[in-house]
């Protein structure tokens, strides 16, 4: 329930309160007095030694009160208080006087929240006692105010009145007492709304408001079913690795030591990783890295010179030695790095070989005598390698087996001193690069 309609009014309670305020006597316009002494004054000849002598304006109030509803919104009360003020003479607060009141009120009040606002009316008397003699007067009051609930037990009220009491003398008419009150009451007969039971919505005995499941049926020390995170069928309280699915006794897997995916019991090498059947690795029987499930000549190492490294057998160079090494009989134009057609025989033999050996891969380097500046030689010695390039893959070689180099005059083959020297240094090489 909303904390504002907590608390709020109840029938059949009583209320049993004190107040503390200020009464507003009037000043000089009040009219309580003794009607005695009035006779008496007027035969000694001097009535104002007597009447109309004003109180202090305003005078504390002390009081209380006792009141009954027998509906939430509707209930009576009693009340009295006394309010201690001077009389004032010449403008200075003198003789001591009391001012009391003793009334009756229906109260109708708004039983709604616990912040209730009120009305009353009611009537009662007024006297006063003191130096100008004793008087008692009829009165009536209205007024309202404000009831704030504190619990089921006590509460505050603020009321706001204005108490009238008739005239007495000749020019009849009725004088006005404005109040104002603050006080605090004890609420008796009023039961407790009973409590709610608490819920325990998945009834395993665990109140909800303490249970980390309500709606699963669990046991101590928090109101969860036993749990099975890893679906092995052990519960985790007696499953000894209970984030993993296992097998009896103990909930756990069954172990496999080199993690192959082979149970130890099952592994033929449990200590080192391996495959279908038996979980050992696949044997390389001649060493040469290369396993003999892909291994064709499983007992010969495979020879590791560029010409089909991957099929695990010795090679024969044979096929391809025609276009190792130097190969004479490609021809350039004078400085320049177009192929002369006599150059055509030795490129197509070249083009048969390696497009019948495809797992071959070739660096062609191109070659110059010094003669010249040596970077204009190693700038013609690539473009000059470059062309063979082309050469051979317009006709059919794979552009990704061959790479070229432009070495210059830097590696020469005879002496560049003599023709006949330059002449083999200008020259194109064919090199199989080993994987």
């Amino acid at each position: 329930m909303p904390w504002i309609r907590r608390c709020r009014p109840a029938r059949n309670t009583f209320e049993l309160g004190a107040f503390a305020g200020v009464f507003f006597t009037g000043g000089s316009a009040h009219e309580l007095f003794d009607p005695h002494r009035q006779l008496a004054s007027l035969q000694d000849g001097d009535p104002g030694s007597v009447f109309f002598q004003p109180y202090r304006v305003a005078a504390p109030q002390f009081g209380g009160r006792v009141g009954f509803y027998p509906l939430a919104f509707l209930g009576g009360e009693v009340e009295a208080a006394v309010m201690p003020t001077r009389i004032v003479i010449d403008g200075e607060p003198r003789d001591r006087a009391i001012l009391f009141n003793f009334r009756g009120n229906l109260i109708a009040q708004l039983p709604f929240w616990r912040i209730a606002p009120f009305a009353l009316v009611g009537g009662g008397g007024i006297g006063t006692t003191g130096a100008l003699g004793r008087d008692i007067d009829q009165s009536v009051h209205f007024g309202g105010g404000v009831k704030v609930f504190l619990s089921h037990r006590a509460l505050l009220r603020f009321d706001v009145r204005d108490v009238v009491a008739a005239r007495r003398r000749v020019d009849a008419g009725a004088v006005s007492y404005p109040e104002i009150q603050l006080g605090v009451s004890a609420l008796l007969g009023r039961r407790s709304p009973a409590r709610r039971p608490e819920k325990d919505s998945d009834g395993d005995g665990f109140l909800d408001r303490a249970d980390a499941c309500p709606f699963e049926p669990g046991i101590a020390p928090d109101g969860c079913p036993e749990r099975d995170r890893d679906g092995d069928g052990f519960l985790d309280s007696r499953d000894v690795c209970p984030d993993v699915p296992g097998i009896a006794p103990d909930g756990c897997p069954e172990p496999d030591r080199d993690g192959d995916g082979f149970w130890d019991r099952q592994d033929d090498c449990p200590d080192v990783p391996g495959v279908a059947p038996r979980g050992c690795p696949i044997p390389d029987s001649d060493g040469d890295g290369i396993l003999d499930d892909v291994d064709r000549c499983v007992h010969e190492p495979e020879t590791r010179n560029g010409l089909e490294d991957d099929d695990g057998c010795p090679d024969d160079l044979d096929p391809v030695r025609p276009v190792i090494g130097v190969i004479r009989g490609i021809y350039f134009d004078l400085d320049k790095d177009s192929i002369k057609p006599r150059s055509r025989p030795v490129l197509d033999r070249a083009v048969r070989v390696l497009t019948e050996h495809t797992s071959v891969k070739i660096e062609i380097s191109g070659h110059t005598d010094s003669t010249g500046g040596l970077a204009h030689n190693r700038d013609l010695s690539r473009r000059r390698a470059e062309s063979v390039r082309r050469y051979l893959v317009e006709h059919g070689v794979d552009a990704a087996r061959l790479t070229t180099r432009g070495a210059g005059p830097d590696e020469p083959l005879d002496t560049n001193r003599t023709a006949a020297g330059r002449a083999k240094n200008r020259r194109i090489e064919f090199m199989i690069l080993v994987q």
